[in-house]
């Protein structure tokens, strides 16, 4: 059946569902049996067993495996049962690389997975004959959806009502303007896609009007389903830092190599068995080279990113996090984000009247403003038990729970006097419009901004109107105006242009909507910060500088300007300006690009808030894109990096704050796993060149690389944020993770810890010989890489921070020394090729592992190490 060629009744009839009312829960529950979930089908993941395979694919994995498999064979050549342990350890510490490479993409799949599920989009559905919002993947061909502009379109569906309604299909049929839609279209059989204008379709967005409708196909039976088939949309995760740390460790790996073949060399020279000495330099290779350093970013990225969830920021594109640690301006919406979007209609002003407080004993002249207000509003409140759920626009449920507590519900209203038709609310008129039937005449209601309404009107003192506004919104009240006309005839789809003109002024409506308590100290936590907020608003001038001066936003010296006083002013005048101009009032979607390219045009990374269809532009011209998560739109959320789940400004200072504290984490990370990295290579190098023999076996170095790398390093990553992160000025937006010193501490930790090994070798070789050496080199070089591990923590003191406050990294360190001790103290130590050593060793041992402690805490205290 094609339902575009069909009746509406046809439609319903044949999907058996009721216009009204809506499927049963029984009903759906046996259509998903039927249908199954809304869902494209993806791109089918590698199991457990694929990724395991994965971890051996690198070169110098396979050429250690080989050596070990040569190793083996000489061992069964020879018949002697000690050569066996090296090969078969080799081995099996390859494989537990292998495990763990393969738990921390687990680790990592997952978290990313269930961020993804978090910002799965929703959809207004009405089931059992009560309007609800669920999941859009749990819709059924037969359920009535609601959209409004900013929704995604959830499934293909037969449209039911529309009024205004456009449609953003380019996805689907290429066409680069909205396609109008009309429920009442009549369509011919084997129309093309893009001239069904009776449907929408999966994957499309509502860029203008309202409409109800009927869903006819979901999944993979929609028209996005059928051209996609298989749809593989994993996105490249990779983050600019971890492609650049990629890079980083290709230049390190041939550094390493270089390195490796000399110490080949040398060692074949000086006669060292070829099969040893080559399974050491491979090994050292292998340990040297950070394969699984852009994997831990990952992970720190996803825990980190979990934590911001936490703390109602929803990353939905992991190199937000990297930008929001350089974030120097953040722009924000006033509503909702700085204040607290519980709007409440207190003052109230009729048409040649006074202002009056709303309340029981307000006038019949206020009752009736209301009750116009009311008819021309969308939004809704559902009363559950003492609970009141507002839904839809703040400014719009304040009207009607003012009009609903003077004893008139909006249900009530809409029965007595139905709507016939609607213009509906676009940032560029400001108002809405609906036709009313009103004791049995067509009555046009606008609703709307004064300074919008007053060139439509032909009556009413709109003098004192104005000077009514101006008053209550000094005292920070939003103001709507309300205007109406009585009309003969209406056309089948009536227009702004039709209906607003010639009106008649009714009164205005004034809402309070408090600051935050939380966002004054939140703009001061800003400044301290070096980040320059920024208020962007719809509303009056004078109520946004109002807020503005309230929150600190506002200081001397600094200007409020509106959308129109923006316009006349060249990019070079904003340029200018831009730095001196803390709030922009009565802009419009347009304004907000050209004060993001202005900031960005200074060198500024900036944070623009939006929730908004018309907002996606500048959400995705900012540097970081932040959607409100409770008013954005879906198309909003879509073009944004971040939601705010709280529609919040604290908590995008917050997400800030976190941003800052994760890339430090990966920086520590970074630095403790190239410095310790690069002081087994230059170890290994000195000896062979000075001594002609290997200070660390193979499988040794292996062991290193298993048990204290990727443990405390993980651990490192998870570390809480600094408590003076947001002290610090932003960091600059190109600047390079080995900025500040941070190179130059990796070398210098390298060169520390080859001193260390080198000097445990030649102290345990002059008691021992070669194998005392190697095993004073072996606890030397892995117990001080875990001391190492607690000074990359923080870049002040451990006395002042506390030296156990990382559980995580406590627990790591832990299981480590376990695990080296087992090595080291219990006969397994012979099949790692090294010995038990006197007392007096053990104690030398113990003064140099400590060392690197006293050096960074000398390097802390005279800001050697700083940030």
């Amino acid at each position: 059946m094609h339902y575009y060629s069909e009746e509406q009744n046809a439609v319903l009839n044949q999907l058996k569902t009721d216009e009204i009312n809506g499927l049963t829960t029984a009903e759906v529950s046996a259509r998903r049996e039927q249908y199954g979930s809304n869902r494209l089908r993806e791109k089918k993941k590698k199991t457990t067993f694929q990724r395991f395979l994965d971890q051996f694919k690198d070169v110098m994995i396979l050429i250690l495996i080989a050596a070990a498999a040569v190793s083996f064979v000489v061992a069964c050549v020879e018949k002697n049962p000690k050569e066996f342990f090296e090969p078969v350890l080799i081995l099996l510490i390859v494989i537990l690389n292998a495990v763990m490479g393969v738990l921390q993409e687990s680790k990592a799949e997952k978290a990313l997975d269930a961020l993804k599920n978090m910002s799965a989009p929703h959809a207004r559905v009405i089931r059992d004959g009560v309007e609800q919002v669920i999941d859009a993947a749990d819709l059924v061909p037969g359920d009535i959806i609601r959209l409004e502009a900013g929704d995604f379109v959830p499934a293909d569906a037969r449209l039911l009502h529309s009024a205004g309604l456009k449609s953003e299909e380019s996805a689907l049929t290429g066409e680069s303007v909205p396609s109008e839609k009309d429920a009442l279209a009549s369509v011919a059989d084997g129309a093309p896609l893009g001239d069904r204008s009776n449907m929408i379709f999966s994957g499309c967005s509502i860029t203008y009007g309202t409409a109800t409708a009927v869903v006819t196909a979901t999944g993979m039976d929609t028209e996005m389903g059928k051209i996609a088939n298989l749809l593989d949309n994993e996105e490249d995760t990779q983050t600019p830092l971890q492609k650049k740390l990629a890079q980083l460790g290709k230049y390190l790996g041939v550094v390493a190599l270089a390195a490796c073949a000399v110490i080949f060399v040398v060692g074949i020279l000086n006669e060292i068995p070829a099969l040893e000495i080559f399974m050491t330099a491979v090994s050292l290779a292998v340990s040297a080279i950070p394969e699984g350093l852009p994997a831990i970013v990952t992970i720190v990225l996803s825990i980190g990113v979990q934590r911001m969830v936490k703390r109602n920021a929803l990353i939905r594109r992991l190199p937000a996090v990297e930008t929001l640690g350089s974030a120097s301006v953040i722009c924000s919406d006033k509503t909702g984000t700085l204040t607290q979007n519980r709007m409440t209609l207190v003052r109230a002003y009729c048409d040649d009247a006074t202002l009056e407080t709303v309340d029981e004993t307000c006038s019949d002249g206020v009752k009736n403003l209301l009750r116009m207000g009311t008819l021309c509003c969308d939004g809704s409140i559902i009363f559950k038990e003492e609970k009141e759920e507002h839904i839809g626009d703040p400014t719009e449920t304040a009207i009607v729970l003012a009009a609903h507590r003077l004893g008139m519900p909006k249900e009530t209203l809409n029965e007595a006097c139905p709507r016939i038709a609607e213009v509906p609310f676009d940032s560029d008129r400001k108002r809405m419009s609906t036709v009313n039937v009103i004791d049995g005449k067509k009555v046009v209601i606008v609703k709307g901004a004064l300074d919008m309404m007053v060139p439509l009107c032909i009556s009413g003192d709109m003098e004192k109107a104005r000077q009514i506004n101006d008053e209550m919104s000094q005292n920070a009240l939003r103001v709507l105006a309300i205007a109406i006309r009585e009309i003969d005839t209406l056309s089948e789809t009536p227009t702004a242009e039709e209906l607003e003109h010639d009106l008649v002024f009714v009164g205005l409506v004034g809402m309070i909507d408090p600051p935050r308590p939380e966002a004054k100290a939140a703009v001061e936590t800003c400044r301290k910060a070096g980040i320059k907020p920024v208020m962007i608003t719809g509303d009056h001038v004078v109520t946004a500088s109002a807020i503005a001066r309230e929150l600190g936003i506002m200081e001397e010296g600094d200007r409020a300007i509106t959308g129109a006083e923006l316009d006349a002013m060249t990019d070079r005048e904003l340029d200018e300006a831009v730095e001196s101009i803390a709030v922009y009032a009565r802009v419009s979607p347009e304004n907000k690009i050209r004060i993001v390219k202005a900031w960005q045009r200074r060198g500024r990374v900036v944070s623009m808030t939006g929730d908004g269809v018309n907002d996606a532009p500048a959400l995705k011209a900012a540097d970081i894109g932040c959607a409100m998560g409770i008013t954005g739109t879906d198309v909003a959320k879509g073009a944004a990096d971040m939601t705010l789940t709280d529609d919040n400004f604290a908590t995008i200072v917050e997400a800030v704050r976190e941003g800052r504290g994760i890339y430090d984490n990966i920086k520590k990370v970074v630095g403790f796993l190239l410095g310790t990295n690069i002081g087994e290579v230059i170890c290994v190098f000195v000896a062979m060149l000075l001594w002609h023999k290997t200070p660390l076996l193979s499988m040794q170095l292996l062991w290193i690389n298993l048990v204290t790398d990727s443990l405390p390093a993980i651990a490192i990553g998870m570390e809480a944020v600094e408590a003076g992160i947001m002290d610090r000025k932003p960091k600059p937006k190109n600047e390079g993770i080995f900025a500040r010193g941070l190179g130059i501490q990796v070398v210098l930790q390298g060169i520390m810890f080859a001193a260390l090994s080198l000097i445990a070798y030649k102290l345990g070789e002059s008691a021992l010989g070669e194998a005392g050496g190697q095993t004073m080199a072996f606890a030397v070089l892995s117990m001080s890489q875990v001391v190492q591990a607690f000074n990359m923590r923080s870049g002040q003191s451990l006395f002042k921070i506390g030296f156990f406050t990382n559980r995580t990294l406590n627990r790591a360190v832990l299981l480590t020394v376990a695990l080296t001790a087992l090595v080291l103290f219990t006969p397994v130590r012979v099949i790692f090729g090294l010995v038990a050593l006197p007392v007096q060793l053990y104690l030398s041992a113990l003064g140099l592992i400590l060392v690197p402690l006293v050096v960074m805490e000398l390097s802390k205290c005279f800001k050697l190490v700083r940030h």
